[in-house]
């Protein structure tokens, strides 16, 4: 019995044994037949033969045709035909090679906008590719088409002036201001008319190519033009220019930089606020009021983010305020909403700017301000308390250059930037210390929960290696800024979340 069982358990052991020889043979061959296919596809002599194709066509399942039925958007089912160049020898045996160009990396030029800028200028706002303006020489060339009845009106044409204001800040696309100054006025006639743009890439990007595209910058319907316009007082005294706002920003901040800065600059102004994302429901909601009341203008401009530009294309939008507003102003601020310009005592925003008016433009001193130290005494109640009320701490490290933000006169402006315009007629001012200066708390405004994560009750101290000092400047001005927006609003955002 135990010599069958054992004749049983070594009959077993050879039948295991002749599989597992036989797995090993199964594998080798089919490793020796995959690295042969492989070999086949990379070799160019082999993948002449005629009959290679049949041998992978047996190993490789077939690559399924695209149906009508398609719905992939991103390839096209039907290849753009192009004249196919093919290497060559050439003479004294020399191979002469073949380059063949697919498609385009980028636009030649995205239109945001278009405005006049008098009675013979005008400015086209949009983006390009930011490699062909930096290592080559695009052109702009302007065409002003009067309207007829048959269609054949005349133009006058002149070379676009262009400019680029952000600074080398660009990705893939860069901000262009066209400048186009025509001799004379034009369409001022009360037929109307167009201004036509023709983008040439002037070689760059194919020194084989001068590809030109022509598009309607502006079309003016006939006696839609008010010459006047551009030498009439402005509607407001100061207007807001605001970078695109994006993220899930903080209804309550929101809220608290509104109300403040509906205050400090008074009835004569207004503000200008895109968005680029960052106006969801709740912070629609702290809008809302100041819009219907006539003081806040939005613009949705999220179809922005399809091109790659510099922080959600800040540069594009702050060029268009300037351009879409330059005659509805006297003066344009641009700083952002976590920042709090500030008036030294005794003076108003009017008599400061009075004081100004010899000068195009003028920056504004920074004072950083911790976004997480708040006061010992403010422990257990600071959730009830305002961001620039409870947040006291100054940074004042020294040595540090720091942005500052600008205020210009639009009229004599032809383009600008994000911390001052480069592009003006007229003289700068940046000594404005003692006068007018701003707070900034970085980090708050894309902050949903309580800032105060650190206490104090020092008017010294060092946190993170930074010295800070008590600075409670804003927080003596929240009571009446809070009075203010209960006197103009109501109580309508007195439940606003952070």
């Amino acid at each position: 019995m135990a010599k069958e069982k054992e004749t049983k358990e070594k009959g077993l052991f050879v039948g295991l044994a002749w599989s597992c020889g036989d797995m090993k043979l199964l594998l080798t061959f089919l490793f020796f037949l995959c690295s042969l296919a492989t070999i086949i596809q990379f070799h160019p002599y082999l993948t002449s033969v005629p009959h290679t194709t049949t041998l992978l066509s047996c190993l490789v399942p077939p690559t399924p045709e695209p149906t009508a039925n398609s719905s992939s958007t991103s390839v096209a089912t039907t290849p753009t035909p192009h004249p196919m160049k093919r290497d060559q020898m050439g003479p004294d045996s020399v191979f002469k090679r073949s380059f063949n160009p697919v498609g385009s990396a980028a636009y030649l030029f995205i239109q945001m906008s278009a405005y006049r800028g008098g009675t013979n200028t005008f400015a086209v706002i949009g983006l390009a590719s930011k490699p062909l303006h930096v290592f080559a020489k695009p052109q702009f060339k302007c065409e002003w088409i009067d309207s007829t009845d048959n269609g054949n009106g005349s133009s006058v044409s002149v070379d676009g002036y262009k400019i680029l204001p952000d600074w080398g800040y660009g990705r893939v696309y860069t901000v262009v201001v066209v400048n186009c100054t025509f001799d004379k006025p034009v369409g001022l006639n009360g037929l109307g008319g167009k201004l036509v743009v023709h983008a040439s890439t002037n070689g760059g990007g194919d020194r084989d190519v001068d590809s030109v595209e022509s598009f309607v910058a502006i079309e003016e319907e006939p006696s839609s033009v008010n010459g006047s316009v551009f030498t009439a007082p402005p509607d407001y005294d100061y207007l807001y220019c605001g970078s695109p706002l994006y993220g899930n920003l903080s209804p309550q901040r929101i809220r608290e930089w509104i109300v403040y800065h509906v205050k400090l600059f008074g009835r004569r102004a207004h503000f200008v606020i895109y968005d680029a994302g960052g106006i969801h429901a709740a912070v629609m909601d702290v809008l809302r009021p100041w819009i219907e009341i006539g003081a806040v203008t939005l613009h949705d401009i999220r179809d922005q983010e399809r091109f790659d530009g510099y922080y959600h294309n800040q540069f594009l939008v702050v060029n268009d305020c300037l351009h879409r507003y330059r005659f509805n102003a006297k003066w344009m601020f641009f700083f952002d909403v976590d920042e709090f310009v500030y008036l030294e005592p005794g003076l108003t925003i009017d008599s400061l700017l009075k004081e100004l008016e010899g000068y195009t433009q003028f920056t504004i001193e920074q004072m950083p301000m911790s976004n997480k130290i708040c006061l010992a005494d403010d422990k257990g109640k600071s959730w009830r308390m305002w961001g620039f009320e409870k947040l006291v701490y100054r940074d004042v490290k020294r040595g540090i250059r720091r942005d500052r933000k600008y205020a210009i006169q639009p009229r004599y402006a032809f383009a600008t930037g994000v911390h001052m315009s480069q592009n003006i007629a007229g003289k700068s001012l940046h000594k404005t210390e003692g006068r007018i200066k701003y707070f900034h708390y970085h980090g708050t405004i894309a902050n949903r929960r309580e800032p105060c994560s650190e206490f104090s009750n020092t008017t010294e101290l060092r946190f993170d290696r930074t010295p800070y000092m008590l600075d409670e400047t804003l927080r003596r001005l929240a009571g009446s800024i809070k009075r203010f927006e209960l006197k103009t609003i109501g109580d309508r955002l007195v439940h606003t979340r952070q």
